[in-house]
């Protein structure tokens, strides 16, 4: 089980997007892959990817070229075991070229609160150094951050 559980209520929901930008910003592959159902079904970008193997996968190419990432997750409404989210992240690739990308997921639990679909819309562009917001040190985000809304994103 992964809690919290559904039905979400405005709380439960706020926390397991909270929960899911802290395991992202560890960008650990493998634990972020279990909270995903063992058949969990993905759209990140134009990929289509079933399953926790190949969403690790998917996590260790990321990572691997999308360095110092950063990530901040807002939710934008739920219902009963649905979430949709907004985000926005940075990072940079191995030239040194800074990027942010904005985008929103939409996310289905099963009963043990497992995600076993994520569709996301994401759109990406370089960022100029002054430009740059999401600059707490690796790892997870402050709770005193400010967020999405705050940053005006």
């Amino acid at each position: 089980m992964r809690p919290p559980l559904p039905p979400f209520t405005q709380a439960t929901a706020i926390e397991k997007v909270r929960l899911a930008e802290d395991a992202w910003n560890g960008r650990d592959p493998e634990k972020v892959a279990l909270a995903y159902t063992p058949d969990s079904q993905w759209r990140n970008r134009a990929e289509f990817i079933n399953g926790r193997t190949k969403i690790e996968a998917l996590l260790v190419r990321k990572w691997s070229r999308e360095l110092d990432y950063r990530l901040v997750k807002e939710l934008w409404t739920f219902a009963e075991n649905r979430i949709a989210v907004r985000f926005a992240y940075k990072s940079h690739d191995d030239s040194g070229t800074w990027f942010r990308a904005y985008g929103n997921e939409n996310w289905e639990f099963d009963a043990d609160g497992l995600m076993r679909r994520r569709i996301a819309s994401i759109n990406e562009h370089p960022n100029k150094e002054n430009d740059r917001r999401l600059l707490w040190p690796l790892g997870r985000r402050p709770d005193d951050y400010r967020g999405l809304s705050e940053l005006g994103f």
